[in-house]
């Protein structure tokens, strides 16, 4: 099939002809199967060759993301209905949503790490050559300390960081701007890795434009890879790798900024969420943990002889 075929359009355009759905539902079925493509590295017509197995791990990439059950829903509805027209099209030969699970009613708190584990990962970072700890640490410190989707992230330019800035502007879903910060910590890290960063580049990618020029395809780290990354920090640091991935340090970021104090506004946008409901998860998990330091340590919440 030609690799510029556009299966998405072509579904959109069906969907607006022959059901008349309104602009609001089509935008939104775009960018759910937009996010499928992005989350799972895939074109758009890289989505004919999803199996069960890549939708299911999809599903599990949205748990973790703490969406609600109608997100959950709506994003299985969207892929749901789009599979079933690739069939009708004869675009694919099984339908590998058919066994997508309707989205749990209730709360999914996302995983996170303490602020002790996100130093241990840190920490683990000097397990590898020094160049490549240097890089890694940069990566972590930076993800912790702005909440960028890791997209965001290893899509960064070289530009955007040269003249030590306390905040980026970042383009994120939607093309939507705005403002991260970069705390002193993770500006330091930032300068640590410019000083080595041509040890990454060969003499004809001089011209690399990404922060985290690589040899990839893409010209910069892939998500995969900063994940495989992740995980053998996380071994290190004596942490079980199946808590760790990039996605755990943006929610590291985001319930550790509402325990510390910061308002749920302030938080949604840094994150980029366009609903304040995404972003409540985060006070059920700081509200969590809380409530797990009170009953540890609060000498009135332990029980007394006699009770």
């Amino acid at each position: 099939m030609n690799s510029r075929f556009d299966p998405v359009k072509s579904f959109l355009q069906m969907m607006a002809v022959e059901r008349n759905a309104a602009r609001p539902t089509l935008e939104a079925y775009g960018r759910d199967l937009a996010d499928l493509a992005e989350a799972l590295e895939v074109t758009p017509s890289g989505l004919l060759q999803l199996t069960e197995g890549d939708l299911a791990r999809y599903f599990g990439l949205l748990n973790e993301r703490g969406l609600s059950a109608s997100s959950m829903q709506r994003k299985r509805s969207a892929i749901r209905q789009f599979f079933r027209f690739c069939m009708a099209e004869s675009l694919i030969a099984a339908d590998p949503s058919r066994k997508i699970a309707a989205a749990k009613k209730g709360l999914s708190l996302p995983k996170i790490l303490s602020r002790d584990e996100v130093d241990g990962l840190i920490a683990a970072c000097a397990e590898k050559n020094p160049d490549q700890a240097i890089r890694l640490e940069c990566l972590i410190e930076m993800a912790y300390a702005s909440g960028m989707r890791i997209s965001e992230l290893v899509g960064l330019r070289l530009d955007a960081v040269q003249r030590d800035p306390a905040f980026l502007i970042i383009k994120g879903k939607g093309g939507v701007e705005r403002l991260v910060p970069l705390n002193p910590s993770a500006r330091l890290a930032i300068k640590a890795y410019l000083d080595i960063r041509g040890a990454f580049l060969q003499s004809k990618d001089q011209a690399n434009p990404f922060l985290f020029a690589s040899r990839s395809a893409e010209g910069h780290l892939t998500r995969r890879r900063v994940g495989q990354l992740l995980d053998e920090a996380a071994t290190n640091a004596g942490i079980d790798p199946a808590r760790v991935s990039p996605h755990v340090l943006r929610h590291a970021f985001a319930t550790h900024l509402l325990e510390g104090g910061a308002d749920l506004r302030t938080v949604q946008t840094l994150l980029g969420h366009a609903d304040i409901s995404t972003t409540q998860i985060y006070t059920h998990v700081a509200s969590e943990r809380l409530r797990e330091v009170v009953e540890s340590h609060h000498p009135l919440a332990k029980a007394r002889p006699g009770d």
